[in-house]
């Protein structure tokens, strides 16, 4: 053997001890001491996870690459209960897989002011008697609370997501399609129980856009977000008031207090007249100053709360936001919407602008129909909506086309009403807040009720 072979052949042999040392360094800047490690996972979750701690790097391109693309998973948003995502696309049956519910704000039922024994509000959290009820009409609580938690995290990351410059239909297109998400909706056992209304300034209720509608939020507008979820027919009706300019404050600040009032007043055996009565108290002790003039802010006298029953928005009783109501009262067992409206302007609405809502009427029996294309309509409404509302874009949704005579000839037949823009004078403000309430047999939920309002 050659002196060149004899040094190639100590080469070849002297190699695998050198790779061998090279990987083990390699793997070694991994602290194996317990307490390294955990200075080390202490300092990686200080820095936010985001980052590689730079000691943990390795040199395989594996590894690198797991590393870099980390974050780009979908981001968890911790701060939610049971890990919802931003924004929330998980459905609230799957947060809650046991079937309980976050409850509302519970309270006692108020004395009602005409009645001066105070017992049966004081006795009904312990007695046993209301207490059997109230687990008795558990599977309704559930239903009402889970379109309840639906609607308050739809609504919570809507606040944070319309700017102004968006347009009114992709606002109520991004909230619809994020509450049908977490309601998880299922025909008429689960979804959206009327459309998104997003009325601006003078324009109090009513209003969604239809098709073609270019209408753009701009920074001085008083937007009203009025949207509904349901299950099984159980309905959250629950309203706010969006603003970006800050001199709205005194507006805004009425209106909820207002309704907060009502919402407190509220209770088993109240009268409906005194809850108007102490709504328009509030509402109407305040005022705004707008560029220099100042404005006293009325209660809309037109715009009311309402009973909820299974399906039906509007079941029967009216809870005003001005005296001098109706003396029924309130009862056991009754699901209400307390809202209340404030206006700059003259206080009173009217019909006015292009109509976008619509209802079957709960009550009206069978109408023969004539026209193929009003039967082929109905039959779409009955499949989608049932008593339900419903606007012209959820229509189009449906797969419905060149439904407007067909539309016309069943809203002149009184099978569904048409509910236009309600809407105040021209320059003036108004603004909105609502809830959902459940008047159990122990006590009051404010089922509604969240950490924005």
């Amino acid at each position: 053997m050659s002196a060149t072979e004899a040094l190639n052949v100590n080469l070849e042999a002297a190699e695998p001890e050198i790779s061998s040392e090279d990987a083990k360094k390699q793997k070694k800047p991994k602290p194996n001491n317990k307490k390294l490690r955990q200075e080390a996972a202490a300092k990686k979750a200080a820095e936010g996870g985001d980052e590689a701690v730079e000691g943990d790097a390795t040199t395989n391109g594996e590894a690198k690459t797991a590393a870099v693309a980390q974050p780009a998973k979908k981001k968890i948003n911790k701060g939610k209960k049971n890990g919802q995502t931003d924004p929330p696309s998980i459905p609230i049956s799957k947060l809650y897989p046991d079937g309980n519910f976050p409850e509302g704000e519970i309270v006692e039922h108020p004395t009602p002011k005409d009645l001066a024994d105070d017992r049966t509000a004081k006795d009904r959290f312990t007695s046993e008697e209301k207490r059997a009820l109230d687990r008795m009409n558990n599977d309704i609580y559930q239903e009402l609370r889970q379109a309840a938690e639906a609607h308050r995290q739809t609504r919570q990351y809507m606040q944070r997501y319309i700017k102004p410059g968006m347009t009114m239909i992709q606002i109520c297109e991004e909230l619809e399609n994020t509450a049908r998400r977490l309601i998880g909706e299922n025909g008429l056992e689960a979804g959206l129980a009327f459309p998104t209304g997003c009325s601006l300034n003078h324009c109090a209720a009513h209003y969604t856009p239809n098709a073609g509608d270019t209408t753009v939020l701009q920074y001085d507008d008083v937007c009203k977000i009025d949207f509904g979820t349901h299950i099984k027919g159980r309905i959250i009706d629950c309203a706010f008031t969006l603003t970006f300019n800050n001199k709205y404050d005194k507006l805004l600040q009425a209106v909820k207090e207002a309704t907060n009032t009502g919402i407190k007043e509220a209770g088993i055996d109240v009268r409906l007249c005194d809850i108007g009565a102490a709504i328009q108290e509030v509402m109407e002790s305040y005022e705004i100053e707008l560029d220099g003039k100042t404005y006293p802010i009325k209660a809309i006298r037109n715009l009311n709360g309402h009973s909820i029953s299974p399906y039906r928005i509007h079941a029967g009783k009216t809870v005003p936001i001005v005296k001098g109501g109706e003396s029924t009262r309130m009862e056991e067992d009754e699901f209400y919407a307390i809202e209340t409206f404030g206006s700059t302007g003259r206080g009173l609405v009217h019909d006015d602008m292009d109509c976008s809502h619509y209802m079957k009427n709960f009550e009206l029996p069978f109408v023969p129909l004539r026209l193929q294309s009003s039967k082929q309509l109905l039959g779409t409404i009955n499949k989608h909506f049932g008593t339900l509302a419903f606007c012209k874009r959820w229509l189009d949704r449906a797969g419905a086309t060149k439904y407007q005579m067909a539309l016309k000839d069943l809203c002149d037949k009184g099978i569904v009403e048409a509910y236009p823009p309600l809407c105040d004078i021209k320059g003036c403000y108004t603004a909105q807040y609502e809830h959902t309430i459940m008047l159990r047999p122990t006590c009051k939920e404010i089922v509604s009720r969240g950490d924005d309002y």
